[in-house]
């Protein structure tokens, strides 16, 4: 699922919402079992590979700590009906948390983990750019979108739709959802690329801080779509964009409440074909608008539905790190129910199975910091620690101020968290966000005033 609200570094609890594995594990591993002959990590090589065969580039930026990334891999990616589709790109993945990938990423700038980029080589121009997760038909129906831009002559609503990717492509939001806006006018009511054109629009319509109109256009355009998972994913944007809503909109709590029935019908029989990720998505975002009403006997209802969910498809998973792809959501269940106590086996049994992840060490800091265990929450965080590279490593120094803090030892917090803000100076500007800095900087003004009350007369 195009989860807009995922991948945030929530500051207040040191809690990274979309987790995954820590940055040194192996690329190469990650697309292992992959139809795709994926190139880890080495774009100058893919460029000149698809310059050479004269074929588009297929970009997967992704990053280790992203639960999504990590479904895509045990889930989608390892799709033997992919095969076929192996000589029409050429293939590369980048770990946006590795220094040697800041320069892609200062041209092709990544919001939403994972992005897929296809890329014309002979200019280096995106031609299509989409955040999120998708199923194999959804792959491969952006694989004919890109090398239909690539070879060029679309016309009518099917042009429209290639411009609209390439302007977002090359971040530009605003433009790329009036040339979207344009595609979905024009197009014939039977038009195949309906679904995609409007989770296109509605994605670019939020980039472009257009919250109301996505909103608006997703209940407009949702009856001409067919019950799909593109119908889903436009749900899910459309509902994200009214939870973006300033509280004073007097039309938010309408839209809300509109995009919240659809997404409950999208939950609900005949099931839309979606991985269990994308399905978690929804159950994530009917508790944050449960929240948003100040339902929070809904808002635990619908969690209690999200976790037993999460529990049994993490019992059907055919390995452990296809398990863990559950875990942060798992935690992000058990935390909404004020139980933390009922995940905490589960990812303490990843970290005895995933030794070299980092993220299992870094979620047990937050869930035994929550239950009062504070001394087992800081040793957590010393594994997290040894493990974690790159800009996640910002969050882990995050949770251990408030582990510091709970410990009523706000002196070692503001430490940490100068230490935090420091390691940011040193990582690429393309990698650690303004607004995970700020965030910093407010969490050191925070812990200051703790330090200043704690030694007040």
């Amino acid at each position: 699922m195009r989860t807009l609200v995922a991948c945030l570094l929530l500051s207040s609890s040191g809690l990274v919402a979309c987790t995954a594995s820590h940055a040194n594990v192996s690329s190469d591993a990650s697309h292992a079992e992959s139809p795709l002959p994926f190139i880890a990590d080495d774009y100058g090589r893919a460029l000149a590979e698809a310059k050479a065969k004269g074929v588009p580039l297929f970009v997967d930026t992704w990053a280790p700590w992203c639960h999504t990334c990590r479904s895509m891999r045990a889930y989608v990616f390892t799709d033997a009906a992919l095969a076929r589709h192996a000589g029409r790109f050429v293939w590369v993945e980048l770990n946006t948390d590795l220094a040697q990938n800041a320069a892609f990423q200062e041209k092709y700038p990544v919001e939403f983990w994972p992005t897929f980029f296809i890329i014309d080589p002979r200019e280096e121009k995106a031609l299509l750019r989409f955040a999120g997760s998708a199923t194999v038909p959804q792959l491969e129906k952006l694989f004919e979108d890109g090398e239909r831009a690539y070879k060029g002559g679309a016309t009518g609503a099917e042009a429209l739709l290639a411009r609209g990717d390439a302007l977002y492509g090359e971040g530009k939001p605003t433009e790329a959802a009036e040339a979207l806006t344009l595609a979905l006018s024009e197009a014939p009511a039977d038009w195949s690329r309906r679904g995609r054109a409007l989770e296109s629009l509605t994605m670019a319509m939020y980039g472009a801080k257009q919250h109301e109109a996505c909103a608006r256009k997703a209940i407009e355009e949702l009856p001409r779509v067919p019950r799909s998972l593109s119908w889903a994913n436009s749900v899910l944007n459309g509902l994200t964009c009214a939870m973006s809503l300033p509280e004073d909109n007097a039309a938010g709590a309408e839209l809300r409440h509109a995009l919240e029935a659809k997404a409950r019908e999208a939950l609900g029989p005949p099931a839309i074909t979606m991985t269990a990720d994308d399905r978690s998505g929804l159950y994530e975002i009917l508790t944050e608008t449960r929240e948003a009403d100040g339902d929070k006997a809904g808002s635990r209802a619908v969690a209690e539905q999200w976790l037993a969910y999460l529990e049994g498809e993490a019992a059907k998973a055919p390995n452990p790190d296809a398990r863990s792809v559950f875990d942060s959501h798992r935690m992000l269940a058990a935390m909404k129910l004020e139980q933390p106590q009922r995940v905490i086996p589960a990812i303490e049994q990843s970290e005895r199975d995933l030794p070299q992840d980092y993220n299992p060490p870094a979620r047990l800091a937050t869930l035994y910091r929550v239950s009062g265990r504070l001394d087992d929450a800081l040793a957590a965080s010393d594994r997290a620690l040894t493990k974690v590279q790159g800009a996640r490593r910002l969050g882990v120094l995050t949770g251990r101020a408030d582990i510091y803090l709970a410990r009523k030892d706000p002196a070692s917090a503001v430490k940490t968290v100068e230490d935090a803000l420091a390691y940011a100076k040193t990582l690429p500007a393309a990698q650690v966000s303004p607004r995970q800095v700020e965030g910093l900087q407010k969490k050191l003004a925070t812990v200051k005033a703790a330090t200043a009350s704690t030694s007040a007369p």
